[in-house]
């Protein structure tokens, strides 16, 4: 099965040099899953001549806000909206969870004053819990109509989204390790995350999570769809 991944951001360039980039963290993550990749950045306007290019498709995360005036944003949402018309099985991580929100009727908006980053612990709609590295400012406040909220918190009620079996989102990032993370906070702390909330992410940026289940996840609902 091949996967197109959207690259929709850049890793910072003082840390690419050990991480790699986005759609690099994505193919260790799936890695064991029999999956074809191709990257499309189109960050830099590189797009796919068609959805049927691949036979699922993957939207990274991003510096950028899914409500920001730039070039690639309206032909992106256009991308998914023909996606999800065509019910191929399409995945968005954090920018992506929020575009794909976006494009198809929801909202996001910038959430002044607080971060949710490091370990954080999600709710589902069972009252099981799960815990993952998460790194955003923005999310999802109202989400599109076919969408069922799977994944919440106090900070991010809107955490995960599944859209019938057409779709599935997520707000934090399966795809990071422990010391991406770490190196990610260190390297905005002071600069455009306070100090005060960088502290206490790195003090659990080591804690367990369950990266490796939503791999899983992730893995079977492309192979299902």
């Amino acid at each position: 099965m091949k996967i197109g991944i959207l690259q929709t951001g850049m890793v910072p360039e003082d840390l690419s040099p050990n991480f790699g980039e986005y759609p690099d963290m994505f193919k260790t993550f799936l890695d064991g899953h029999d999956f074809e990749f191709e990257v499309f950045a189109v960050v830099d306007g590189n797009f796919p001549n068609s959805i049927r290019d691949c036979d699922g498709w993957l939207i990274t995360g991003s510096k950028h806000g899914a409500y920001e005036d730039h070039d690639w944003i309206p032909p992106l949402e256009e991308f998914i909206r023909d996606i999800y018309e065509a019910s191929l099985p399409m995945v968005g991580i954090c920018f992506g969870h929020q575009i794909m929100a976006q494009a198809l009727g929801g909202k996001v908006i910038k959430y002044h004053g607080k971060w949710g980053m490091g370990t954080q612990e999600y709710t589902h709609p069972d009252g099981t819990k799960s815990r993952l590295l998460a790194m955003h400012q923005d999310q999802v406040v109202e989400k599109p109509p076919e969408a069922e909220i799977i994944a919440g918190n106090d900070f991010c009620k809107m955490a995960g989204l599944a859209y019938k079996n057409k779709a599935l989102s997520f707000q934090p990032h399966p795809e990071f390790t422990n010391n991406f993370m770490e190196g990610l906070i260190k390297s905005r702390a002071g600069v455009t995350i306070p100090n005060d909330q960088a502290e206490p992410a790195l003090e659990n940026v080591h804690d367990a999570n369950d990266a490796d289940e939503y791999a899983k996840i992730i893995a079977n609902f492309f192979k299902s769809a």
